[in-house]
Order: C-alpha cells, then structure tokens, then sequence
C-alpha cells in the first residue's frame, strides 16, 4: 500500500489537488489535521469532496484549528479516525484529532487525558489488523517531531505514552510545522509531514516493512 499523508494543509485546498494530480500511483490519501484554519465544516466537506474526485479511499483527523463539529462532518462522509479505527487492505487506521491545550487557546484543544482514551478506543478496533497505523494531529513530546523554533518540545505525552505502551507500526502527524522529519520510538517509525500548505507532504510505503519520504 501507498499512502499519500497530508497535515496542516490550512486551507490550501487546490495545493494538495494539484499534488494528488501529479501523484499517479497511490493507494489512500491521509489528512492528518488542520485542514482549515477556523474553517467550517461546510468548507470542509468541499474540500474533502475535491480529494475523493481522485476514487481513492480517504481517512482523515481534524486539527487544533479546525472546529470541534468538524468530527461529525468527517463521520458522516465515513472518514473519520478520531477515537475509530478503520482497516484498508489489511492496514488498520485509528487516531485522535485537536491537540493538548496550547497558550494560543485554539479551537479543538483538550487534556492529556482525553488523547489518551480516544487512542486506545481506536486502537482497540484495529486488533485485527497486520500493521497498525496512528494518526494524532500533535506530535508525540520530546521527539523530532514536535520542537518548535525556541527549542521547546511541545508535543503530546499521552501520544509519547501510548506509542511506548502499544508500539503502533508508524504513526503520521503534524501540528508543529517547523518539526517536519522522521523519527523512531521503539519499533515505531513516525513522520510530521509538514506543512501541507507549503506544498510538504509524506509518501509511505507499507508492504514487507515502512518506507517514509519526505516530499515537496
């Protein structure tokens, strides 16, 4: 399976269509968070109807700046992976969408703890699943993935705990731009795509082990 990962696209819609349209063999298409910038859920279902015109399967989390109700946008389209899971082609699919409470008091923001219980309840319906891939929108804490310009690890310790806990095959997320890479945690590869909206992206291969680049 290849898996095209999208995060923090903010609104540039037509950004990622146009790297959809230059991408001819692909699998699914993952949108890991803030797809909007205080958009509303109308907004999103436009856009995520512009990715599906590529009839490819599509799973997706909201983000810190997208509005809470986007969740039940994403339900109803049937992509949803905040605290569900959903396997394609053998590969089971779960997250957790916002973020841990930030200074900046964004829109979907919540405790450690709620993290916590929406990625076991996802993790707990991809059991079947050969490999198991988590999708939060926050990076997890004291890692590549979520140190911002000053230096500071800002990410999520309860996504840190539960990769330690449950060692998911790969994990995808975003919400620190500046934190675009790869890293590992025990046998979890992880990848912060980057900016979407900069034209950033993940290409992953899953088939005998994980492949990440890095593109854009």
């Amino acid at each position: 399976m290849r898996i095209l990962a999208f995060t923090d696209i903010h609104g540039a819609f037509d950004k990622v269509e146009e790297t959809l349209s230059k991408e001819s063999a692909f699998d699914l298409i993952l949108i890991g968070g803030d797809l909007t910038t205080h958009g509303t859920p109308r907004q999103a279902e436009e856009a995520i109807g512009q990715f599906l015109r590529f009839s490819k399967p599509l799973l997706a989390v909201a983000g810190n700046m997208d509005p809470p109700a986007m969740d039940a946008t994403f339900v109803n389209l049937g992509i949803s992976l905040n605290g569900k899971g959903a396997t394609v082609g053998g590969v089971g699919f779960f997250g957790v969408s916002g973020s841990p409470f930030t200074p900046m008091n964004t829109p979907y923001e919540m405790s450690e703890e709620e993290i916590a219980k929406r990625a076991e309840a996802g993790w707990q319906e991809v059991q079947a699943a050969r490999w198991k891939v988590f999708v939060p929108h926050a990076p997890p804490r004291d890692t590549r993935l979520d140190k911002i310009f000053l230096g500071k690890h800002v990410g999520s310790s309860a996504v840190r705990a539960f990769v330690g806990k449950f060692q998911p095959d790969l994990l995808v997320c975003g919400h620190i731009h500046e934190a675009r890479g790869i890293d590992t945690l025990g046998r979890t590869r992880m990848v912060n795509c980057g900016s979407a909206g900069r034209g950033f992206y993940a290409s992953i291969e899953i088939g005998h082990e994980i492949t990440i680049e890095l593109r854009g």
